[in-house]
C-alpha cells in the first residue's frame, strides 16, 4: 500500500483541521497516510518550525506531504504555503463561498470553531471526556448509571479510541467495558452490565486483525495467538446476538465512521453544536 504523509497543523488545537481532513482522506482507500498533527503555530517562529518539518519530509519520502491548516494570520499561513507541501486552506475554502452566499463577512478569529463563547456545549464536551477517561476498560462500574451509552467488546476491539472520539466529537458520555475470557465462557451478559441492557453497543473485528493488533502489543503470547482471537470474537458475537446487544464491525472503518454508526444506531444525536 502506497504510504503519504498528512499534517495538520492549526493556530488552535487542531481538531478541526485533522476531523475535516481526515474525512478527505479516508476516501483514498488505496494509500496508508502517517499523519502528523503541529497545533498552536500562531506566530511566524512556529510556522517556519512547521514548514521546516514538512520540508524535511517531502525530501524523505520524495513526494509532497498534504498540508491540512485553519491558520487565520495571514502571515503565519504564507509561511506555511511556501513550504514543499501541498496546502489545503480548510477556511479559504469554505468560508470565501459561504462569505458570498451568506452576503456577509465571517469573523475569521483563531480557534472560533472551538471558543466556548460560541459552542454552549463546550464544558459538556469536556466532562463527557473526563467521564470517558475516568470509565475506561471497565474501571468504574458504580458510574454506569451516568453513561449514556457503554461500549462492550472484546480487548483490542476499538473501544476506547471510539470512546474518545464521542465524548469529544459528540458531547456523549460513554463508558466501555472489556469482555473477559470468564465473560465469554458463561456466555451471560457479565454483572456490572445487566442493569444497563439498554445502554449497550458492541464492537467486533476481524479475528485476523484482532491477532496482528495484539501482537504489536504483546507477541509470543496466548492472548496474540489466532486461535484465541477467533475464539473470543465468536463468543463475543454469540453474546451479541443471543441478548439483542446491537454491534458493529471496526475491522476496515476510520473512527469517525464507526462513531457515527453507533449514534444512528443507539439513536443519540450527541450534545455538540
Amino acid at each position: 500500500m502506497t504510504k503519504r504523509t498528512a499534517f495538520f497543523i492549526s493556530d488552535s488545537t487542531g481538531i478541526t483541521a485533522e476531523a475535516l481532513g481526515s474525512s478527505l482522506l479516508a476516501q483514498f482507500e488505496g494509500l496508508k497516510f502517517e499523519r502528523v498533527i503541529l497545533p498552536y503555530i500562531d506566530n511566524a517562529e512556529k510556522a517556519r518550525s512547521a514548514a521546516e518539518k514538512i520540508d524535511r519530509v517531502a525530501a524523505r519520502d520524495g513526494t509532497q506531504p498534504i498540508v491540512f491548516d485553519t491558520i487565520v494570520n495571514e502571515e503565519v499561513r504564507s509561511i506555511i504555503k511556501a513550504s514543499a507541501g501541498f496546502t489545503v486552506d480548510i477556511l479559504a475554502t469554505f468560508l470565501t463561498p459561504l462569505e458570498e452566499a451568506l452576503g456577509t463577512k465571517s469573523s475569521f478569529t483563531v480557534g472560533g470553531a472551538h471558543s466556548v463563547s460560541s459552542e454552549p456545549d463546550y464544558k459538556y464536551r469536556i466532562d463527557a471526556v473526563n467521564y470517558a477517561l475516568d470509565n475506561d476498560d471497565g474501571a468504574k462500574i458504580d458510574r454506569y448509571h451516568q453513561a449514556e451509552l457503554i461500549l462492550v467488546g472484546v480487548s483490542r476491539s476499538g473501544k476506547t479510541p471510539t470512546s474518545l472520539y464521542l465524548a469529544l466529537q459528540a458531547g456523549v458520555f460513554v463508558a466501555n467495558y472489556p469482555l473477559t475470557e470468564d465473560d465469554l465462557d458463561n456466555g451471560r451478559i457479565p454483572k456490572p452490565l445487566a442493569p444497563f441492557r439498554d445502554k449497550l453497543y458492541g464492537l467486533t473485528i476481524k479475528p485476523d486483525r484482532l491477532a496482528t493488533i495484539r501482537t504489536e502489543r504483546r507477541a509470543n503470547a496466548r492472548y496474540s495467538t489466532l486461535a484465541q482471537c477467533e475464539y473470543e470474537v465468536r463468543q463475543a458475537e454469540i453474546m451479541f446476538n443471543r441478548f439483542g446487544i446491537p454491534y458493529i464491525e471496526s475491522t476496515h472503518a476510520s473512527i469517525e465512521e464507526i462513531a457515527t454508526r453507533i449514534l444512528v444506531g443507539a439513536g443519540l444525536r450527541g450534545h455538540s453544536k
